[in-house]
């Protein structure tokens, strides 16, 4: 056997994965069933690794003029991941994510069956048609911070500080634990 093949044979490709935190919600249809498949599909995703998952958190829906006390309460979570994607490839996989579980685009800020947005993408800033990176309202968005903070109590959204400093600073909240439709 020739030396060098077992040289060759010895290098082991890397693929480097970078860290990203996901924001999951659902108002309409089975809302944790629809979360839940969702994250799995992302397990399935080739080049994502879902590295920790939050508990579901429940929320009055936001509208553009406020807190719409008459829509349906959403449930949300986070995930942390490892993806070996581009930003706009993991853009392309949860917005077909979406897409597969019925999402319609016909209202800004409207009920859906899922939403799930790019909070963070490594310390990736980015400001494209398509993406904005991190997500431009996380920083205010309890519903996103609290199960970030669930899941990574040192974490830290790229311009805005730390997330547990950036909770504190939410006058108030509807967000509270699910503890699952009744049955």
């Amino acid at each position: 056997m020739n030396p060098n093949n077992r040289a060759v044979e010895s290098v082991e490709r890397r693929t480097i994965r970078l860290p990203a935190v996901l924001a999951f919600g659902s108002n309409l249809g089975d809302r944790e069933a629809t979360i839940l498949a969702a994250v799995d599909e992302l397990r399935a995703t080739e080049g994502v690794e879902v590295t920790a998952m939050s508990r579901l958190y429940e929320t009055t829906a936001v509208k553009p003029d406020g807190i719409d006390l008459d829509a349906p309460s959403y449930l949300n979570a986070v995930a942390a991941i490892r993806t070996s994607l581009h930003p706009d490839e993991l853009l392309t996989v949860v917005n077909r994510i979406e897409n597969d579980h019925g999402r319609v685009r016909a209202e800004r800020w409207g009920d859906r069956t899922l939403d799930v947005d790019i909070i963070t993408f490594a310390s990736v800033e980015l400001d494209t048609e398509r993406l904005t990176l991190p997500h431009p309202r996380a920083a205010v968005r309890d519903f996103v911070l609290v199960p970030w903070l669930e899941i990574e109590p040192d974490a830290v959204l790229p311009g805005h500080g730390r997330i547990d400093a950036l909770l504190a600073r939410i006058p108030e909240t509807t967000l509270r634990p699910y503890a699952g439709e009744p049955r």
